[in-house]
């Protein structure tokens, strides 16, 4: 009598205090164990609403249109359902006629039906109508015609007929609840080849079928099922990439809309921020590619920067241009399973290649690709990287990095995202029961890419090791060595497979006993860019949070300090906001934003950055300072930020570069016309558009000019920029800009440049003009082109000695004459003898007169 008594009155309290329905909101629900989050299946964007809602573990989620309540079965009490609110608090029923256990699978249906199951055939209705006098109450056991392995299903409103997709045939089934007959619809093309648990399934109003893969998060939808019969053409595609889950369950008003994406209108129909066929769910739709695309290669990733590294990358980056060097996929050396794969290893100790996956993917054949310039500039004290090839295209990649004091510095989502790429969505996969986070990034030149990251720790005084997986890299336990995996992949499955070999083979090696992995972050920025000053960010919101602290540090060039600054952003609860932070001139910015609750998004930016090379055995660089741009661009200008001034002494060269991008990335420059800049220095400047498309380093286009002791606005037009190979200069793939400076005598020399206000411009006319009020006289040679000699013509103010300087392409002075200048007009003959036909440069030099350098071209 006390224990009725108890219930009565718990009873009677619950029903006052959570009697707020749902009322077909138009998030789905996703259950995992007694914690609950809401997912736009538009985006699969998901963050979670409520915790421990319960005592036990809740499954078999339904969302209930008879009452507008979401119900779910329960582990604890035994024999146990329980109704959950839109607050969130829950009201517990006992129903004596369920099993103790293994009830997983349920919905209700338009009627207020709960028919709940667990394996086998056997299904059990529960009248949830709460008109009915046995509201919460059991109501009959049915049998199913078949046995059918699933775990989870759905009623579609336009038919009331349960649908389901079976794990491993990946069959869709549709069944009749009132008795059970089951039939079959035939395997969902989409789903075919997978392996898969189908823990949540949803509906829209009109009968579109969502199925979401537990261990990877992908919802797939299936068009139309109440119209499928087992000889329909079923059409089914990829519809978003949402949270992995186990122990899991989802629930959804079946007559709620789920907005869809045209594909072909050039219009956000879905309000996810994504159009057409930047929205996974036109993969393969209208004029939209699937998604699968050739990935980046590990020999080009691990750099995705701080404000400690970017000067040397760039450095790293010359290098490679400078030498001509480029990773050849088709020579790369073959990576092969060796008869020791999967197992310990020995006495010589365990290699990074130990831990490389093979043949998980069915690829073609796997390549060694392991970029090891990363050693000199990093924290890593070891690397090896292998891309996966298919039909001589990359389709993933793993890079393994060790280091010895802290997790390794740099992710492939952190920077990409201010210099053009995007994050389209940031969820989980699951490996061995364990979430770890997953992002979709789509790369600068479009393609698309899941992103992975996971490092590996010895504990336990190296006997086992230990994972952690985290979004912010100081969330990595300090000082400690650590393996670090960034794995890419075009497919999400492959992906998938790939992370759980890794931590197979680690746990060959050293028994894994402990995950520490942190949530996604919930406010992220998708994409954004530096322009003029200000920072333009788009910022998912998925959680709806109201505003989020802006906390950042960023440098001015790159020999400045560190400037810390902090603000708030109003993101006012909208779901996607574009908004501009007043960021001034800079050259790199680190920065978090977060709500303070939930993990926080950290993104870093770097502009292509400057620098200098002294590789030259005499050079001595003695002054090197990076300045801000003191005057405005144009708006129809391409600009080079920064100014640079540069001493060295050497007898040999000198040269400063500039990347237009930070990772070399080519620019296609055709809407411009010229390069213009102002500079003063000694001696001759060459100066080189580098484009990537040229392997070889002498091939590249350049040209020279004369630097006075002056500052001198110079506009040189792209057609002054001439190659060896004898081809017209083309504007489409410029990856950056070199300044060379050549000791002239063979002994040491001091060489100067300050180069200041570089942009490119959309003006066409070559011109030298005088700047600090010295007046830049006109010379000029006549013929030009010139065949056995030429005439040079200048008129000199004073009587002086002047020298005639004449320099080929390289910068290297190839004659030299020294002339007696009359005031009033004066002529130099110039021979032909010794001189190749090319471009050559005159400079007429004085002491006391600037003259314009004259381009001279011998035939």
């Amino acid at each position: 009598m006390k224990k009725i008594l108890l219930l009565l009155v718990f009873v009677y309290v619950n029903v006052y205090t959570q009697d707020i329905p749902f009322n077909c909101d138009y998030n789905a629900y996703l259950f995992q164990y007694n914690d609950v989050y809401a997912i736009d299946l538009a985006s699969g964007n998901s963050y979670t609403v409520a915790t421990d809602v319960t005592e036990g573990s809740i499954n078999a989620a339904a969302y209930n249109p008879a009452d507008g309540f979401i119900w779910g079965s329960l582990s604890y009490p035994a024999k146990s359902i329980v109704r959950i609110g839109k607050d969130f608090s829950t009201l517990t029923f006992y129903v004596d006629e369920l099993p103790s256990g293994n009830r997983y699978v349920g919905d209700v249906s338009a009627e207020g039906v709960y028919y709940l199951k667990g394996g086998g055939t056997t299904y059990y209705t529960i009248d949830v109508n709460p008109d009915s006098d046995n509201y919460g109450g059991y109501m009959a056991t049915n049998n199913l015609s078949k046995s059918l392995s699933i775990h989870d299903w759905a009623f579609n409103a336009v038919d009331n007929k349960l649908y389901t997709v079976e794990k491993k045939t990946n069959i869709l089934y549709r069944i009749d609840a009132d008795n059970g007959i089951i039939e079959s619809l035939g395997e969902v093309p989409i789903l075919s080849g997978l392996n898969y648990t189908y823990g949540a399934v949803y509906f829209d109003a009109s009968g579109r079928f969502y199925v979401s893969a537990n261990q990877t998060g992908t919802i797939y939808v299936i068009q139309n099922v109440q119209d499928l019969d087992s000889s329909s053409s079923m059409e089914s595609n990829l519809f978003a990439f949402g949270p992995s889950s186990s122990q899991n369950d989802g629930a959804r008003c079946p007559t709620a809309p789920v907005p869809q994406e045209d594909c072909t209108n050039g219009i956000d129909d879905d309000d996810d921020g994504l159009i057409d066929c930047e929205d996974p769910s036109c993969s393969g739709y209208a004029a939209c590619p699937v998604i699968e695309a050739p990935t980046s290669s590990g020999n080009s990733g691990g750099l995705e920067s701080n404000n400690r590294l970017s000067e040397q990358i760039n450095k790293r980056n010359f290098n490679r241009a400078k030498n001509n060097y480029k990773f050849d996929k088709v020579s790369a050396k073959r990576f092969v399973k060796s008869a020791k794969y999967g197992k310990k290893t020995g006495k010589n100790g365990l290699q990074l290649s130990d831990l490389v996956p093979l043949e998980v993917l069915n690829e073609d054949r796997a390549i060694e690709s392991s970029p090891s310039d990363l050693l000199n500039i990093t924290n890593a004290t070891d690397v090896y990287s292998v891309d996966y090839m298919k039909a001589g295209e990359a389709v993933a990649s793993i890079l393994i990095l060790k280091t010895d004091k802290g997790v390794y510095e740099h992710t492939k989502y952190i920077c990409d995202r201010l210099l053009g790429a995007e994050l389209i969505s940031v969820s989980t996969i699951e490996i061995k029961e364990q979430k770890f986070i997953k992002a979709l990034i789509k790369n600068i030149d479009g393609s698309l890419e899941f992103v992975l990251s996971l490092s590996a720790k010895p504990i336990n005084s190296g006997a086992n090791f230990g994972i952690e997986s985290h979004w912010n890299l100081d969330k990595y336990e300090d000082n400690v060595p650590f393996y670090n995996f960034q794995i890419w992949s075009n497919s999400l499955d492959d992906l998938l497979q790939l992370g759980e070999e890794v931590v197979r083979l680690l746990d060959v090696q050293k028994p894994v006993i402990s995950y520490n992995n942190s949530a996604p972050p919930t406010v992220f920025v998708r994409k954004g860019k530096y322009h003029h000053g200000k920072l333009d960010l788009q910022i998912v919101n998925t959680n709806r949070s109201e505003a989020v602290a802006f906390d950042g540090g960023l440098r001015t060039t790159e020999t400045k300090t560190v400037e810390y600054v902090s603000s708030t952003i109003d993101l006012y609860g909208n779901y996607i906001t574009d908004v501009e932070v007043n960021a001034g001139n800079l050259f790199d910015i680190g920065f978090r934003i977060g709500d303070g609750i939930q993990t926080p998004d950290d993104l870093f930016m770097s502009d292509g950055p400057w620098g200098y090379d002294d590789a030259a055995s005499s050079t001595m660089v003695t002054a090197y300072n990076v300045k801000p741009n003191e005057e405005a661009f144009d708006g129809d200008e391409f600009p080079i930020e920064r100014n640079i001034e540069l001493v060295a002494n050497t007898k040999e060269y000198i040269a400063a570069y500039r990347a237009l991008t930070p990772k070399f990335n080519p620019v296609d420059l055709s809407n411009y016309n010229s390069f213009q800049f102002k500079a003063k220095g000694t001696g001759t400047l060459i100066i080189r558009l580098v484009k990537e498309s040229i392997a070889n380093w002498e091939e590249q286009y350049q040209t020279s000019i004369a630097l006075t002791n002056t500052l001198q606005d110079y506009s040189v037009p792209f057609s002054e920029f001439t190659s060896i190979n004898g081809y017209d200069f083309e504007k489409h793939d410029v990856t950056s800009i070199v300044f060379t400076m050549l000791a002239e005598t063979g002994e040491v020399e001091t060489k100067e440049m300050t180069l200041q206000q570089l942009r490119f411009s959309i003006s066409n006319t070559l011109s030298v003009e005088s700047l600090n009020g010295v007046e830049s006289y006109k010379a000029w040679a006549s013929p030009n082109p010139m065949g056995s000699g030429t005439t040079i013509h200048f008129t000199s103010q004073n009587s002086e000695p002047i020298e005639l300087l004449l320099y080929n392409q390289l910068g290297s002075l190839v004659k030299k004459t020294i002339y007696r200048a009359v005031t009033g007009k004066n002529e130099i003959k110039l021979g032909r003898k010794g001189l190749m036909s090319g471009i050559y440069f005159c400079n007429v030099k004085s002491k006391t007169t600037t003259y314009k350098t004259i381009k001279l071209l011998v035939k």
